[in-house]
């Protein structure tokens, strides 16, 4: 099966976007899901010069909680300290780990980068799609394809699926392309950004401690 250029997607959406603007029409609005600070830095500086957004931290995937709140406060950190464009916004989700471990109940065993992730990518999309309807948003998206270790595919593919259930359009990404994920990098030291060396949840965590103990 082919693979979609979602970045090509993208692409021909901002153009679209930016002549609109241009001749007048109100900058659309983009509800944003983030994982976390670094990941947020590259995609809040190249969309926010298209879109007026609302970063949404909602994962309650990551453990421990001192863990959350470091990662949360360090995001509203960086929306703080960045000069975009246009206006970012920072929006809090509910922390309940239980939300997470019933989404991938009985996918536990399963190595990081398959079903589970998916469940989890979808746990924490669903919630920014429902909430983006609710807010009347334009679109919405993740953080999450900038990742080399995510599946931009199975991203894009839920963020469809979520977009016609919740009848709010999603914005294609791959985030870590045009060197996307080099830039958060850049980014993370020029914010001085706290860097996690794993995920979030306990099960990426053990495989990142067992990988360091290899």
């Amino acid at each position: 099966m082919n693979q979609i250029n979602y970045q090509k997607k993208l692409d021909a959406l901002l153009e679209e976007i930016s002549r609109q603007t241009q001749q007048g029409e109100k900058v659309p609005r983009l509800f944003l899901h983030s994982c976390c600070a670094p990941c947020s830095s590259y995609v809040l500086e190249y969309l926010s010069d298209y879109f007026e957004i609302t970063d949404f931290f909602y994962n309650p995937n990551i453990e421990p909680p001192e863990e959350y709140r470091r990662r949360e406060e360090e995001l509203v950190r960086l929306i703080a300290e960045m000069k975009p464009r246009y206006p970012v916004h920072f929006c809090a989700g509910r922390y309940d780990p239980g939300e997470y471990y019933r989404a991938v109940k009985g996918l536990e065993q399963i190595r990081e980068g398959g079903e589970r992730c998916f469940a989890c990518y979808r746990l924490r999309m669903e919630e920014a799609a429902r909430l983006a309807a609710e807010g009347a948003y334009d679109y919405f998206t993740t953080t999450l394809s900038i990742s080399p270790l995510k599946n931009a595919q199975k991203i894009n593919e839920i963020g469809e699926e979520l977009a016609g259930t919740y009848q709010v359009r999603h914005l294609p990404s791959d985030f870590k392309k045009r060197n996307g994920y080099l830039r958060s990098i850049q980014l993370s030291r020029e914010y001085d950004l706290y860097r996690q060396d794993y995920c979030g949840c306990v099960f990426s965590k053990k495989e990142r401690e067992t990988e360091k103990k290899a």
